[in-house]
């Protein structure tokens, strides 16, 4: 039977994905000035939402159960994610290698058919999360949305397109990242329980994930065409085209700690010193910098870390409902959960549950990718896109009703594609 204490951890975790949707309300609060706006302005930020609650909850546990055993809570949750994906914002959206994935873009797109304006949109919102497969989920997403908003964002208005770009590179991005065993936070929780390697990954998963990623990308490629060929929706050619060039040398030095950082994925202290590393050589060669996105990750890594302190107690509910069913049940089942929980989180209490047998595995890991791109909370990638792309959207906040509601039908053509019969 469930404790007070989880009990309380759920009624706060409701209480924070309701904040979350209302978050627009809060942003406009705040840009109505006022004697309170600072504390709408916090109310309104994404990014603070879990945080904020899980502050609460430690609070509670303190006062209800004793500090100790708050200290002891913490001390027994994993921050390796929440950290990695603050080092992995800072280094991904360093302008080298915006630098270098602008050149891997631009060349792609010269290869298609097509006319450049709608191959450069193609191919950044379907190379670029494809690639989350070998430089992480949150790489790809850091990089996606940084092209974007540089590119087509700027722009005020066009909130249609803006939303409809953005279900496509959530949703792409969280079914992007199955080409491998490492990369996409839901496949790495129970890759190792469930002995399945990269080889598993890209014939069970990566095949139908590349379909899936193209036929998002193409159909708003091809909806927006008139006006990706006439200008209206932005330029192509990025911002730091009309600077001069970063040296190839510190290019190739950025990409070395981009990888040291992914293959340290697992190892905070290692990426952590990456991170240190990193932070001296950009401010020694800051001519070829832009601003290090420092704040822009931390509020990220915070968002995260809250996530894990409150779901860290879901498990009461969350397994048990799980364990109780059938595959095609639960794969829309999964689906729809993801929407309200991290996605990673769901795996590894799925993992957890005995006596599975492998159409349960893989329905349980196919649902919780699909759903990645719902809303902000689906999938740990998606707070960086969010907290990147948010300026462009009207008072500075995107509404998660509109996401939702833009992510559907991505979300639809990626669970036709895992649907496909497979032989287990």
């Amino acid at each position: 039977m469930a404790s007070f204490m989880e009990y309380l951890a759920t009624a706060l975790f409701a209480i924070a994905i309701i904040h979350t949707f209302s978050v627009p309300v809060f942003a406009r609060l705040a840009n109505g000035g006022g004697p309170h706006a600072g504390l709408w302005h916090l109310l309104s930020e994404v990014e603070a939402v879990f945080g904020v609650w899980a502050c609460v909850l430690l609070a509670c546990m303190a006062l209800l159960s004793g500090v100790g055993e708050a200290v002891n809570y913490i001390d027994t949750r994993n921050f390796t994610e929440p950290a990695f994906v603050f080092v992995i914002m800072v280094v991904a959206a360093s302008r080298p290698i915006i630098e270098l994935v602008n050149m891997a873009v631009r060349a792609l797109a010269r290869i298609l058919p097509i006319r450049n304006e709608l191959a450069m949109f193609f191919v950044t919102l379907s190379f670029v999360p494809l690639a989350g497969s070998f430089i992480t989920e949150p790489a790809a997403m850091t990089l996606a949305a940084l092209l974007l908003r540089d590119a087509y964002f700027r722009k005020p208005g066009q909130d249609g397109f803006k939303y409809m770009t953005l279900g496509v590179l959530f949703v792409n991005v969280s079914i992007g990242g199955v080409l491998t065993a490492y990369a996409a936070p839901p496949v790495l929780m129970v890759a190792q329980t469930f002995n399945w390697d990269t080889a598993y990954m890209a014939t069970h998963f990566g095949w139908r994930a590349v379909l899936a990623v193209c036929i998002n990308a193409g159909v708003l490629t091809f909806i927006c065409r008139p006006h990706l060929l006439d200008g209206t929706l932005g330029s192509p050619q990025h911002e730091t085209a009309a600077r001069p060039p970063v040296p190839l040398i510190v290019i190739a030095i950025h990409t070395l700690f981009l990888v040291g950082v992914v293959l340290s994925a697992h190892h905070p202290i290692v990426f952590l010193a990456f991170m240190m590393l990193f932070i001296g050589y950009a401010h020694a060669y800051k001519r070829h910098q832009n601003p290090l996105l420092i704040r822009e990750g931390l509020m990220v890594g915070f968002f995260l870390a809250g996530l894990v302190v409150l779901g860290g107690l879901q498990k009461w509910w969350l397994q048990d409902l799980l364990a109780g069913l059938s595959p095609i049940v639960l794969y829309w089942g999964a689906t729809a959960l993801t929407a309200v929980t991290d996605n990673a989180a769901l795996t590894y209490l799925g993992s957890l549950v005995e006596g599975t047998d492998e159409l349960w595995r893989y329905m349980l890991v196919a649902g919780a990718v699909t759903g990645g791109g719902l809303t902000v909370i689906a999938n740990a990638p998606n707070p960086a896109g969010f907290s990147i792309l948010k300026g462009c959207f009207p008072d500075g906040a995107i509404s998660p009703l509109k996401l939702l509601l833009s992510a559907s039908i991505p979300t639809l053509v990626a669970a036709f594609m895992f649907l496909l019969p497979n032989s287990f």
